[in-house]
């Protein structure tokens, strides 16, 4: 006999996901990260960002997108976007935890591995507000090529204190730091950038054009791209003049964007707007590239992150939902397809911390500098562009209420393109790849070697590095440029997971992407090691 029950009651539905320990739980970051030490302070780090008041700030600064107010109430211009408490508050956050600055504020070394860790933790929360952060952070690599300006900016982009004020940056303990590169005319091609700079005294120019992607809008300073006698050259252009009047920098409209919501991203002019140069005048590809490599490693970290927190509320999902008397997650078809997604998430998180363990030791380690260079856009390829089909897969999972918008999936799913589409689309990074192997081929040969030899010299591995390098000297080497840089990422994926994971997981993976194509998800063979794929997934 069938037992009534009240239509309001709630039964056979996972409990909300919060409360939990975005660290612990997913065995894989901890194996990976154990290289770089500090456990128990990433252990600290995901307990505070599981709990259920950082989902719900998460939630609030989507659900409240920034506002652009071009003009006071009484008319006159002021160009600022107020955003919602919510997104104030995870900056404060994210600020007090260091992730605008950790890599650079390390006594004797540096700290990219370990702000890895923790920056793909957060975009499991939030991830719109991770794009400041992420700019303030690599501001510094450009910066570098005028000291003056570091002196005088890196104190502020150091401190942890988070100030939204719209205030002039010598007034603030602490700044954020934004980006324009990009304008309507030529978009990834930024040679066509026609915007000028007249220079006024000394580094002191001012700056004339648009930029159709002006990312962070409301930051302290932006370091931007303008053509000066000498050709495109990189400036810092602050919101503020030195006089303390605000900058020629007209905010026009903010993007209406498919996701990355609670983060602005505008299109602006500037009219006579004051700016200091940083570098040689023509040389504005090759100072703000500094900054931009580690934006991509950013941009590939975060989109791990987003996977692997798809795969958390799947995993989640299907070990509390009962269907046809088993559990979701025993029932084959599913119990496969779960593993097959966990052994993709493995290899991300393995590889994008693995590749920013290579930015610490760029000084006095070739191998590891070499790989910072060659693996940086070939990581970003792949991680980037599997992250939107890989969080389709776990959204299915969920069936109907993953499609909804009480669900936090649909955000994850509108988020995931941005960090294939920021910095470099596929093609982009693909065709760096070639550039970066006809430049380098020492390097290239080097880091090839490298990892061969992490993968413990398997057969697949060294034939891997055969296709890899065959495609790179072929004669139509952009046509396989693709090609190269999702095979090269499945080699890194490889020997990052040989180094950190256990040996029946890298097996695996081994054996099902780099050994062959990978099939769709659910098709490939991981039967054999499914239970314990899964158990890592979920360390809970």
């Amino acid at each position: 006999m069938h037992t009534l029950r009240n239509v309001e009651e709630t039964f056979n539905q996972p409990p909300p996901l919060g409360g939990v320990n975005l660290a612990t739980l997913d065995r894989p970051l901890m194996d990976s990260a154990a290289a770089d030490g500090a456990i128990e302070e990433l252990s600290a780090f995901g307990a505070d960002w599981g709990a259920a008041d950082q989902f719900a700030l998460g939630r609030l600064a989507n659900e409240n997108p920034p506002e652009l107010h071009s003009h006071d109430p009484q008319g006159r211009r002021c160009d600022i976007v107020e955003f919602h408490p919510a997104y104030h508050a995870l900056m404060a956050q994210s600020y007090a935890s260091g992730l605008h600055c950790s890599s650079w504020d390390m006594a004797g070394r540096r700290a990219h591995g370990r702000r890895a860790a923790r920056l793909y933790i957060t975009t499991q929360v939030e991830a719109g507000h991770v794009c400041p952060l992420t700019m303030t952070h690599a501001a510094p690599a450009a910066l570098a090529a005028a000291p003056n300006l570091m002196r005088d900016w890196l104190p502020r982009i150091r401190a942890r204190t988070y100030d939204g004020r719209f205030l002039p940056f010598w007034e603030k303990a602490g700044v954020t730091v934004g980006m324009g590169m990009t304008e309507r005319q030529g978009g990834t091609d930024v040679r066509a950038n026609q915007t000028s700079a007249r220079q006024i005294g000394g580094d002191e120019y001012e700056l004339t054009g648009h930029k159709w992607f002006f990312s962070a809008p409301m930051s302290d300073a932006f370091l931007v791209l303008a053509q000066a006698n000498q050709g495109l050259t990189c400036f810092l252009l602050p919101r503020f003049r030195p006089d303390g009047s605000v900058n020629g920098l007209r905010l026009l409209r903010l993007k209406k964007k498919l996701g990355n919501r609670s983060n602005g991203s505008g299109e602006v002019e500037f009219e006579r707007a004051f700016a200091w140069r940083v570098g040689e005048e023509g040389s504005g590809i090759r100072t703000i590239i500094e900054m931009v490599q580690l934006t991509r490693l950013d941009c590939a970290v975060a989109s791990a992150g987003l996977m692997r927190m798809a795969l958390t509320l799947a995993a989640h999902h299907a070990r509390h939902r009962w269907v046809f008397q088993r559990r979701l997650v025993d029932q084959p078809a599913m119990s496969v397809l779960l593993a097959d997604l966990a052994l993709e998430a493995e290899g991300s998180t393995a590889t994008v911390v693995r590749l920013a363990r290579s930015f610490d030791q760029v000084e006095g380690r070739p191998e590891e500098a070499a790989r910072a260079r060659i693996l940086t856009p070939a990581v970003k390829f792949a991680v980037c562009q599997a992250a939107p089909g890989f969080i389709f897969e776990a959204m299915e999972v969920l069936g109907g209420n993953g499609y909804v918008e009480d669900c936090v999936m649909p955000r994850l799913y509108r988020e995931a393109p941005v960090n294939a589409i920021w910095e470099g689309t596929g093609n982009v990074m693909a065709l760096d790849l070639v550039r970066a192997a006809a430049r380098e081929p020492d390097s290239l040969a080097l880091v090839l070697e490298g990892l061969v030899r992490d993968c413990d010299g398997v057969p697949e591995a060294r034939a891997a590095a055969g296709d890899i390098a065959a495609a790179l000297a072929a004669a139509d080497r952009e046509g396989l440029a693709r090609r190269a840089a999702h095979r090269l990422y499945f080699l890194a994926a490889a020997a990052a997971l040989t180094q950190a994971a256990p040996a029946d997981v890298s097996e695996a993976f081994v054996a099902t992407r780099l050994g062959r194509p990978r099939g769709p998800f659910g098709a490939n063979d991981v039967d054999a090691t499914a239970g314990l794929l899964i158990a890592r997934a979920l360390d809970a």
